[in-house]
């Protein structure tokens, strides 16, 4: 059984399905993509996106929801806490420590042993590219106690031109490939590694795709000599 307007016109054809191309709409109507994107042609919306400069601030005790019984045991196993954590955020039920590069390993490695503590579980590394901040790379690692069933973050900066930060792979093993692909991906070099190469692009490739520089679109890439062409430039299916 045919949907109404879905079959022949008395000319005996079917009726034009095809989509609209950009300037085919009817009058008052405005084709709007992601974003609230119009006009354009983006169809990935990026080119709407406005940046808001946002960061959470700095918690003050008590943190509640058991932050604070991790935070004084950290303390009391960790005395160089106050050099090393530049700041404690408490944001959406989590607890993350803004730690200086040169005491990553240490900490890491009493977050894991102190019996008070024990996050045997490093669930993840990633990285964070924010442009136009001073120290624009983050390293972000993901703990996790198994023990007793806590999670907390730690997260590392480093500007772009000296983007180094201590491999934590001799505490947590498990680190190496993640290390690797936030290396392939945002160009953080982790220092002590024991074979920091790419693990998703070729070996070489120049540039690491998911800085916020790096570009869109127009990327050669190494199939029978196809581009990808900027967003921009791309079919508008709106």
């Amino acid at each position: 059984m045919t949907q109404p307007g879905s079959g022949p016109d008395s000319s005996g054809s079917l009726p034009d399905q095809r989509r609209p191309l950009p300037g085919e709409a009817a009058p008052g109507v405005v084709e709007r993509g992601s974003f609230g994107v119009h006009g354009s042609g983006d169809t990935s919306g990026f080119g709407g996106l406005v940046r808001r400069p946002w960061a959470a601030p700095p918690a003050e005790r008590p943190y509640g929801e058991g932050f604070d019984e991790v935070a004084d045991a950290l303390m009391a196993a960790f005395p160089a806490f106050d050099d090393a954590v530049s700041r404690v955020v408490i944001d959406r039920g989590e607890m993350t420590l803004h730690v200086l590069p040169e005491h990553l390993v240490e900490l890491c490695r009493t977050l894991r042993d102190d019996p008070a503590l024990r996050f045997e579980l490093c669930v993840s590394v990633s990285g964070v590219d924010y442009l136009g901040t001073p120290d624009r790379l983050h390293s972000v690692v993901q703990l996790t106690s198994m023990t007793f069933r806590r999670r907390i973050r730690l997260e590392t900066s480093v500007p772009v031109d000296d983007p180094h930060i201590p491999s934590i792979t001799s505490v947590y093993p498990t680190a190496d490939w993640q290390e690797r692909e936030t290396w392939d991906m945002f160009g953080i070099v982790y220092d002590g590694h024991p074979a920091l190469t790419r693990i998703l692009m070729p070996d070489d490739w120049d540039g690491h795709p998911q800085r916020k520089d790096y570009p869109l679109g127009g990327v050669p890439v190494e199939y029978k000599g196809a581009t990808i062409p900027p967003p921009d430039e791309r079919r508008d299916y709106s």
